[in-house]
Parts: structure tokens; C-alpha cells; sequence
């Protein structure tokens, strides 16, 4: 008996069980490497590279210093974004995430093996940027593409949670960053400044090795092959199509992501505050992190199955409110010094409010845009939105004021872009958990 051209086309876009498995285990792992290496640049930004890199200025000068350039990896996104997401669209989104894992694999080695500027001078602050700049353009493809791969294998009922061990990996990247910083935040302050912090660095190779390996064996989506053979993928240019046709998903987009605030300010910032002000030792903020990291690891599949059950909408502006919330515990917590309340109000923030929003961004972004622009649209529009994550410590650094409640302007910045995002899902961002995985993105245009 022939089958139908319904049965047949069914028959070419069912998901694999078994390849979705694949598909989040190889984005699982892409994603820990990405948030291991910005992490480590994140906390050695906050601890290290002002004394290593901008030595024999005024302190404060040197942490702003060194605080801006871990935004400068962000300035480059969009741009790198809109390359990344043309080639993954036109050639395939495997080929451009195994490029994608080991740029930012090597970017991050060499930082390990950066000479400091009593050695060779102003050129090694330059070459820390240059190396930064590569590392934002690895990860302004890595993530977006990386949940594209898993939404199109996953199958339709279910994208919330296959996506959502995407940004679980980053969870696992912070809690290996963290004990990796842990571990050699021991040393003697000597032999940290002089070569122990190098090897957190140094060990991301490892993690990139194991993510190549896995990376290389997950096949291209059904979804994606189907539109590929269909010629669709040629048609037009895809970052043509994006501007000209999705623009308002693309504001849409930058106003929604304005979430992301959340992970910088209390990985990178909050430990500059703390450590810095003599406040909580950097110690104790970094088993925080290990601990919420972990315990995030657990939660965030579980918000994505909640997603796939409910709605994305209810899981991801309950999550926004929570952090909105929160964020002024978090830190009152750390100006009193008070450990026991710095641990359980950070869990509230970065597994409960944090873990509902953090595993479900990227999937609504995805979700968005349909399949022969998907990566394209995604990739621009989410790395517009992060230029202002990125440098959201720097501007931490800029508007915290002396004194006891000097973080309330930090929190309440934290607390607005919170708001702003939660407003944004409410009013303009279409709920899309029944909506079949071939037609998302088609009535957007």
C-alpha cells in the first residue's frame, strides 16, 4: 500500500526520540563550555584581571575597567550573530556549532596563556579584549543555535523541555566555573595572582574536547532538511528576510531579553560587591553559585516540562516577578553579611525566579521564527537584547553609591529590566506551546 503525501510527509518530520536525546546532550554539553568560560572571565574580571591586567590605577577605575570588558564580548554578538545564523540557516546549524564550540574553546586557552602587563605591557590588556571579542563571537552563535538544534528534534509537544537542557548547561558551566574558582581561590594570593588562576582557563579544554566528540555524531533536524531539499533555505537571504519582514519580533525580542540581566549581575557584580567590599568573602559567594548551579540543574527541566504543559507565558513572567522581587533580599543579604540569608535568598533568585526564565528564553525566541530563518532571526534579535546584559555589571559598577544600602540602585535596575520583560511576554509575545513545530514563526510576518 503507498502511503499519502500526508502520511509521507509525516514520515519525514516526526522527530526521533533518539536524535532529540542526541541533539540535548550535545547542546547540553556546547552550553556548559560557553557559560564555564564566560563565568571564569566573569569572576576573574571581578577578582583578578584588575590587578593582573590594569595594575597602578585607582581601584575603582580598575574594576570598572575590568568589569567593561567583560561587555565588550557582547558588543561584537550581534554582528557575529547575524554571520553565524546566515551560514547555519543556509548550510546547516551542526557545521556552524562545531565551529562555534571550538573558537570559543581556543579563545578561552589563550587567555589562560596571556603574559600580564608587567611582562609585555599595554599589549596584553589589548590582546585580552581581542580574545574576549572572539569569545563573544562564538557564543553569540552557540546557545541560539544549540536551542534551534534541539526545538526542530524535538517533538512538538515537548520543545519546552529538550530546549530547556540548553541553558541547564549553562547552569552546569557556572557550578564547574565556580568550584574551578573555588579550588584555586585556596592558593596563596601570590601564587593566584601569578599563575593559579590561569587554570580554570586552561581546563576548558577538556570540556570543548568532550563537546566536539559529541557535537560531530547529532544529525541535522528533519524540519530543517525537509525546507533545506525544498530550496527554501536559497530563496532569499535569510538576514534579508529577518529585517524586512520580522523588525517588530526583533524589538519585540530586545525588550523581552532584557531578562538575562539577572545571571550577570549576581555572578559577575554581586561578587565584585561582596568580595571587594569586604562584605561576604569571594569564598562563600562562589559555594553560593555551586549551589544554586546545581540545584538549577534539576529545576529547569522541570520548568520546561511545566512549560510544555501550561504555557510558556504563566511559567516565564511568574520567574520575572520572583527575580523582580528577590534581587532586593539578594543584596540586602550581602550588605548585612548575613551568610545563612545570602545562600537561601539566592536560591530564591537563581533557581526559582531565574529557573523559570532562564531555560524558557531562548525556546520563545526560537519559537518565533520559522525554520529557513529560524537561526538568523533568533541568533540577531537575542544578541541585540544581550548588549545590555553584558554590560549590565558595568553599569552595577557605575550607579552603586558608599555605604550600607549603596546596592539599592543596582537592584532596582535589576528589578526593571525584570519588569520590563515580564510586560513584554504579557502583552506582545504569542503563547506558542500547541502550536505545531511547522507552523511556528508563520503568522509573525
Amino acid at each position: 500500500m503507498t502511503a499519502g503525501p500526508e502520511t509521507a510527509a509525516s514520515a519525514v518530520t516526526a522527530p526521533s526520540g533518539r536524535h532529540a536525546r542526541k541533539a540535548a546532550a550535545a547542546s547540553f554539553v556546547g552550553s556548559t563550555l560557553e557559560y564555564y568560560d564566560f563565568f571564569i572571565y566573569g569572576s576573574a574580571s571581578a577578582l583578578i584581571f584588575n590587578k593582573i591586567f590594569f595594575p597602578g590605577i585607582d581601584p575603582f577605575l580598575g574594576q570598572f575597567l575590568s568589569m567593561a570588558t567583560l561587555g565588550i564580548g557582547y558588543v561584537v554578538r550581534p554582528l557575529a550573530a547575524g554571520f553565524i545564523g546566515h551560514f547555519g540557516d543556509r548550510v546547516g546549524r551542526k557545521q556552524m556549532l562545531v565551529f562555534t564550540l571550538v573558537s570559543m574553546g581556543l579563545a578561552t586557552f589563550l587567555i589562560g596563556c596571556l603574559p600580564p602587563t608587567a611582562m609585555i605591557g599595554a599589549a596584553a590588556p589589548v590582546i585580552l579584549v581581542i580574545l574576549r571579542v572572539l569569545q563573544g563571537i562564538s557564543a553569540a552563535g552557540e546557545s541560539v543555535g544549540a536551542v534551534t538544534l534541539s526545538l526542530e528534534h524535538a517533538p512538538s509537544g515537548r520543545r519546552a523541555f529538550f530546549a530547556s537542557w540548553v541553558n541547564t548547561g549553562a547552569a552546569a558551566g557556572i557550578m564547574l566555573a565556580s568550584i574551578a574558582f573555588l579550588l584555586v581561590s585556596f592558593m596563596p594570593q601570590g601564587d593566584l595572582i601569578a599563575w593559579g588562576w590561569r587554570i580554570p582557563f586552561l581546563a576548558s579544554f577538556i570540556v570543548a574536547a568532550a563537546g566536539f566528540v559529541i557535537r560531530r555524531r547529532v544529525p541535522e533536524a528533519e524540519v530543517f532538511e525537509q525546507v533545506r531539499e525544498a530550496g527554501e533555505t536559497k530563496l532569499e537571504l535569510p538576514l534579508k528576510v529577518v529585517f524586512r519582514d520580522y523588525w517588530p519580533t526583533i524589538i519585540k525580542v530586545v525588550l523581552f531579553g532584557v531578562w538575562a540581566v539577572v545571571s550577570t549581575i549576581v555572578s559577575a557584580f554581586s561578587l565584585s560587591y561582596a568580595t571587594n567590599g569586604h562584605l561576604v568573602s569571594s569564598s562563600i559567594m562562589l559555594a553560593t553559585t555551586i549551589v544554586t548551579a546545581a540545584l538549577g540543574i534539576i529545576a529547569q527541566p522541570l520548568f520546561g516540562i511545566l512549560a510544555d504543559r501550561i504555557g510558556r507565558k504563566p511559567v516565564f513572567i511568574a520567574g520575572n516577578v520572583i527575580c523582580a522581587v528577590a534581587i532586593f533580599a539578594y543584596f540586602w543579604s550581602i550588605s548585612e553579611k548575613n551568610v545563612p540569608l545570602v545562600f537561601a535568598t539566592s536560591i530564591v533568585v537563581m533557581v526559582v525566579g531565574y529557573g523559570m526564565v532562564n531555560p524558557l528564553g531562548p525556546a520563545i525566541v526560537a519559537e518565533m521564527f520559522p525554520t529557513r530563518i529560524r537561526y538568523s532571526g533568533a541568533a540577531i534579535s537575542s544578541q541585540l537584547g544581550l548588549i545590555v546584559t553584558g554590560f549590565a555589571p558595568t553599569i552595577a559598577a557605575a550607579v552603586v553609591r558608599p555605604g550600607p544600602d549603596g546596592w539599592v540602585p543596582v537592584a532596582v535596575f535589576t528589578a526593571v529590566c525584570c519588569g520590563v520583560s515580564a510586560l513584554v511576554t504579557l502583552i506582545w509575545v504569542r503563547e506558542t506551546y500547541r502550536v505545531d513545530t511547522d507552523d511556528l514563526g508563520r503568522k509573525a510576518a
